[in-house]
């Protein structure tokens, strides 16, 4: 940057777990210009995400699903938000052809973005973070890197307080179980989400939004699945003695949230798009490791913690938690 922006407008409309993905370089960016006015692009449902965020001055909705496919509509969106959030910094870091549009609309001085920016994306941009295959945390922080800004250091996600169920005690500690995604693939059967909750010795939340219902569950579940607000998800989360997941926005929550996490992955790569922290847990291949041993292979010789099924998974979270 060759001036100091009085402005900023972050464009990271969606999903979930991107939006989480991208708080620490938007931390980044407000810490190295605490007096630029930083606006953030984002989609309706995922505007809790950044309710009483210190770091966002304004939250902008992108009304996707009322814009649909009328470019009139779109038009009239995008000219009265560039006339309200022009901006001497663009940062798009969700690299569409979309958001690539709200930012030349909106732009007034630099416009940055990835360098693997989809559908023509990258064209619009003048200055790119050059990045590969790597987990979408360190991809955003790349791009604030590229703006001038040090990265190196804990970084800050900062996510709201949420907000209590109604009716929900925190008398007796629990386990929250996410066991259902809406990833193609990714899910627990309606059995082995039972029979899960029904092996761990304590009280067990389950949570998330499903069609796939179990019928039958044990005396020490709570069943909230599909009644729970956003916030209130991020409430649960917060107070979740640990938290076992499958691969989806949630579980990048519970992963900003507390090391107390362990992650179900089926056929997406954990390095990519498992939790961030070093201390989490991961099952992958029916095998059991901390995310520490992705960036840091065990020692030549070293057996993997083998899990060979769900069950043995369970006995070892009970185990966690004893």
């Amino acid at each position: 940057m060759s001036a100091v922006p009085r402005s900023i407008l972050v464009i990271k409309p969606s999903s979930l777990g991107d939006v989480v993905h991208t708080l620490p370089a938007v931390n980044l960016l407000k810490r190295a210009w605490p007096q630029a006015r930083l606006r953030w692009v984002v989609n309706p449902e995922w505007a809790p995400l950044l309710e009483g965020n210190p770091d966002v001055d304004e939250i902008v909705l992108f009304p996707r699903r009322e814009l649909g496919h009328s470019p009139w509509k779109t038009f009239r969106w995008l000219r009265a938000t560039a006339n309200a959030c022009r901006s001497d910094l663009v940062v798009d870091f969700q690299g569409l052809l979309r958001s690539a549009v709200i930012g030349w609309f909106c732009r007034c001085g630099l416009f940055a973005g990835l360098s693997d920016a989809r559908e023509g994306a990258r064209f619009f941009y003048d200055k790119t973070a050059r990045v590969g295959r790597e987990h979408a945390v360190d991809r955003y922080l790349k791009l604030a890197a590229a703006l001038g800004i040090d990265t190196a250091g804990p970084l800050t996600w900062n996510l709201p307080e949420g907000t209590r169920p109604a009716g929900f005690t925190l008398e007796e500690p629990f386990v929250l179980l996410h066991p259902f995604s809406r990833g193609e693939g990714k899910s627990l059967s309606a059995q082995e989400a039972a029979d899960f909750a029904a092996a761990l010795p304590c009280r067990v939340v389950l949570a998330g939004r499903t069609d796939i219902l179990p019928a039958k569950l044990g005396a020490n579940v709570v069943n909230l699945l599909n009644r729970t607000t956003l916030g209130e998800l991020i409430w649960l989360l917060r107070r979740a003695r640990f938290v076992v997941s499958v691969d989806s926005g949630p579980m990048h929550i519970a992963a900003a949230l507390t090391p107390h996490l362990l992650s179900l992955h089926t056929w997406s790569d954990p390095a990519l798009v498992g939790p961030y922290r070093p201390e989490a847990w991961v099952w992958k291949d029916r095998t059991l490791f901390q995310v520490r041993d992705l960036k840091t292979p065990p020692p030549a010789g070293a057996k993997p913690d083998a899990a060979p099924d769900l069950a043995a998974v369970a006995a070892r979270v009970a185990a966690w938690i004893a």
